[in-house]
């Protein structure tokens, strides 16, 4: 009984987690009914969520060490940040986030490269699998060759890579400096996002900006997506440190499962035959990743951490 209460927890928490960042897409489109546009939102509460976990976490700021590692996971996840974010408001939510989950391609090609890990033949058909459901996904007569059809899309496929690049990274940091905190790669990731989507927001035309009652109610919105994401992302470190990486790998798919019901209940997107099919193959080839590169890459826990998706 015991032994089960301490591992149901845990994945009660990564399931806690992923319907948090399943769910996430809404408020940010209230953000943007608000007048605050998606490369502002990105940065005002990836910044809130920075700002709370160096508050809450300031004593493990000591084990921070100069690396270039820093600014590349930082860059990564502004990247990551930005696809989603600005994908999930522009776009059809599900669409997104299945290219968003193309990384079993990605996570492969990079660890190849920087972790240096052989590109197995089971890797590879992982990979070929996942490309193939977006393809399947993308593909319709009118549009011809199966590629993202707008720049909401391309967002969710940017933000997909960036995601792959950024676990890499992390593992990659984890090694060459072990005694930094989880704490402190938690918020460079969250100073990376919030300061690449500052930078973005340069170019981003921007609306008129909340007054009066809705600037106060978007100011409580960033603050409280500032908050929640922080401590979303310490509640799933506290689950990946107690359970398998493998087994959190495919407690943390029940994200598309929320996103697709919230979707479908605020959103009235119904995903046809093809997204179904194509999905099926996206979410089969992270569930069979789980044990092909997770495992393979890094017997040790992992952060499990994102700015906001």
């Amino acid at each position: 009984m015991n032994n089960w209460i301490r591992t149901s927890w845990p994945a009660l928490a990564i399931m806690l987690g992923a319907s948090v960042w399943g769910m996430i897409w809404y408020p940010l489109r209230m953000l943007a009914a608000l007048g605050v546009t998606g490369t502002a939102a990105s940065a005002l509460t990836s910044g809130a969520g920075c700002l709370f976990v160096l508050l809450v976490r300031h004593r493990a700021i000591r084990t921070v060490r100069w690396h270039w590692l820093l600014p590349a996971l930082a860059l990564a996840a502004g990247v990551t940040n930005l696809g989603f974010v600005w994908g999930s408001i522009h776009g059809q939510v599900m669409r997104v986030l299945l290219l968003f989950y193309l990384t079993p391609a990605w996570t492969a090609l990079f660890a190849h490269f920087i972790l240096r890990e052989r590109l197995t033949w089971t890797g590879a058909a992982l990979a070929a699998l996942s490309l193939a459901g977006a393809m399947t996904m993308l593909w319709s007569p009118q549009l011809g060759l199966p590629v993202p059809a707008n720049l909401a899309e391309w967002g969710g496929l940017a933000g997909g890579m960036g995601f792959a690049m950024s676990n890499v990274l992390i593992l990659k940091t984890s090694r060459v400096l072990p005694g930094m905190k989880a704490e402190m790669r938690t918020a460079t990731i969250f100073g990376g996002a919030a300061i690449f989507s500052a930078c973005a927001s340069l170019f981003e035309a921007m609306p008129a900006p909340p007054t009066g009652a809705h600037l106060g109610v978007a100011a409580m919105l960033v603050m409280g997506l500032g908050f929640l994401l922080a401590s979303n992302n310490m509640l799933v470190q506290y689950g990946m440190a107690r359970i398998p990486a493998n087994r959190a790998s495919i407690i943390m798919l029940f994200e598309i499962v929320v996103t697709a019901m919230s979707a479908w209940l605020f959103a009235g997107e119904t995903p046809g035959p093809r997204e179904w099919a194509g999905g099926a193959c996206i979410v089969l080839a992270s569930a069979l990743s789980s044990w092909v590169h997770r495992t393979k890459l890094d017997p040790k826990p992992q952060d499990g951490s994102r700015a906001m998706v």
